[in-house]
Formats: C-alpha cells, sequence, structure tokens
C-alpha cells in the first residue's frame, strides 16, 4: 500500500453525503451480525476502494501529526472525508440503535441465533477460497494444504476454551480481540462480530454499547483504532506478497471457529448432539447461509456492473 496521500478530492454534495450515511449504516449493520462482512457490503455498496483509500489516507495524516508536522495540513486535504464523516455517522447511529436488540437475540433465543450464525458463516467460508488465484495455489498446494489444516485444527482447539460467553472480560482481552475485530472492515468475507463471538465477547460488546458503558467503549474504541494502525498495512502487505496462503489460511480459521456457532451446547460450551427442534435449526442455518449467498450475489452484480461502466467510459 502506498504511503503518498491521494489526491485532494472534490467537495462532496448533500445527496451524496446522506448516501453515504446510510452507505455507513448498512455497513454496520453488517458488522453487528456474525458471519456477515462489512467489506463485504462496503463492495456492494461501492465504497470499498474508496475507504480503503481514505484509511491509508489517515494513517498518513495520523503520522504526519507525530513524525511529519509540515505536512499535517497537505495530508489532511488528501482524506476523503466526505465520505469518511458520512459513513462513521451512519455507522455509529447504527450501531448505538440496534446493539440492544441482537444482544437480546442472542441471549435470548441461543440455539436459533447460534443456527442462523452458523449458516451465515459456513456460507462465508467460500468467499477468500474464491478469491484465491487457481494457477499460484496448485504452485503452493502442499503449503496452503498445510496451512489451512493447521489453521482450522487450532482454531477449533482454541474456541473450545473461548467460546462460552464471558461476562466480565478483562480490559486487555477487550482492547485485543477489537484490533483483530477491526480488521473485517478490511477484508471482504471475514466477520468481526463472528471473532467476538468465538471470543465470547459478542454478547458482553453489544451490552456495553447498549448501556452507553463508556470504559469498555473507550478501551474498544482505542483497540480498534489501534489495529487498524497496526494490521491495515500488515494485511495489505500479506494480500499482496502471500495472498493465496492468506486467503487459505483465512478460510481455516473460518472453518475452525465453526465450533463456536455450533447450535447444541452447554453454557460451558461442551457440543451436544442435536436436539430438540431439530428442524427449525436447520431452517435458520438455511436462512443465514442464503442471507450470505445472496449478498455475494449482489456483490458480483455490482463488479459486473462496475465493469461495464468502465468499459463504456474506457470506449468514450
Amino acid at each position: 500500500m502506498s504511503q503518498s496521500p491521494s489526491p485532494a478530492r472534490t467537495r462532496t454534495g448533500i445527496g451524496e453525503i446522506l448516501l453515504n450515511v446510510i452507505r455507513g449504516g448498512l455497513i454496520a449493520l453488517a458488522e453487528l451480525v456474525p458471519g456477515i462482512s462489512g467489506g463485504t457490503i462496503a463492495l456492494v455498496v461501492g465504497v470499498y476502494e474508496r475507504a480503503l483509500d481514505a484509511g491509508n489516507d489517515l494513517i498518513t495524516l495520523a503520522k504526519s501529526l507525530l513524525t511529519d508536522r509540515p505536512n499535517i495540513r497537505r495530508n489532511a486535504r488528501s482524506v476523503d472525508w466526505g465520505l469518511i464523516i458520512p459513513v462513521g455517522v451512519g455507522m455509529l447511529l447504527t450501531v448505538f440503535a440496534l446493539a440492544g436488540v441482537m444482544k437480546d437475540f442472542v441471549e435470548n433465543q441461543p440455539q436459533i441465533s447460534r443456527s442462523l450464525f452458523l449458516g451465515m458463516v459456513t456460507a462465508s467460508i467460500m468467499v477468500p477460497l474464491k478469491m484465491v488465484d487457481r494457477t499460484d495455489l496448485r504452485k503452493r498446494g502442499a503449503v496452503a494444504g498445510t496451512l489451512f489444516v493447521v489453521a482450522a485444527v487450532t482454531t477449533f482447539v482454541l474456541t473450545g476454551f473461548t467460546a462460552a460467553e464471558n461476562t466480565s472480560p478483562a480490559l486487555p482481552l477487550i482492547f485485543v480481540a477489537a484490533a483483530f475485530a477491526v480488521c473485517a472492515l478490511v477484508l471482504p468475507g471475514v466477520s468481526g462480530s463472528f471473532l467476538l463471538l468465538a471470543l465470547g465477547l459478542y454478547g458482553f460488546i453489544l451490552g456495553a454499547v447498549h448501556d452507553r458503558d463508556l470504559t469498555v467503549i473507550t478501551v474498544f474504541v482505542a483497540g480498534a483504532g489501534t489495529g487498524i494502525i497496526l494490521f491495515i498495512r500488515l494485511l495489505g502487505y500479506l494480500m499482496h506478497h502471500h495472498r493465496t496462503l492468506t486467503l487459505v489460511t483465512m478460510a481455516g480459521l473460518m472453518l475452525g471457529s465453526l465450533r463456536a456457532l455450533w447450535p447444541w451446547q452447554t453454557a460451558d460450551a461442551d457440543l451436544l448432539a442435536p436436539s430438540g427442534n431439530v428442524g427449525i435449526s436447520a431452517l435458520f442455518i438455511v436462512i443465514g447461509a442464503g442471507a450470505v449467498v445472496g449478498t455475494l450475489l449482489a456483490e458480483r452484480m455490482t463488479q459486473h456492473r462496475n465493469r461495464q461502466v468502465k468499459a463504456l467510459h474506457d470506449l468514450n
């Protein structure tokens, strides 16, 4: 990823600002649901690449505040504020409005909610796998296969220790979880809420937002900010130089983490055999998978339309 600032942006009209608020709301809504990626929704609504550029420009601006003060004003002008601010406002409004609803759903309907999320995440595994270059995968087959299995098995074992809901997590754990969860905004197909769910923090964080717990919210935001600064460029490097291995490892992590979403488990996250309303659980698994597949189809149609528009533009 380039360290240089982007060209200065043109003025954004009120209509575009309002549209960006709505886009931010949709991205946040996706991030509240384990298995739906905010990055994927950003692609669907057409702001993914702009958001990545703006994120890098924000990092450059933050660094200039410490080490490059003469260029602060120039770097500030390079940030796409017409995108960042409205999208951020839309995300915040949505999170604060719906956090309590999602918390109640997860706590009061554990089997149904896990079934829904299991279907979503299972379908989402195809996202990183579809992004893999088949030719490169054939060259790196042994290494890629090993990484996939190791990632899946390791995550399956680790989520057995962490998947139970943590009602009083330590603040450092919240900080670290937020730092990793924010990466979901960078990588389509990866759900930050799912990571929180796998760590047993999903309900707690939603409850803290709903109850306006400023201590937890501040630590979470600080962790997310740290994650953006530290991981966005690291992930960019890995995706650019080791794309195939990174994507395959990501798919393995998602597969192993499905343990946290098994609908039939005890309060301590011990897995049980299917029982009770198996048909209802199966229905919600299908609904969850269908929601993700529908989102991915919308993303594909959006990309196809954008390619057609670009081709027409190039002809003119």
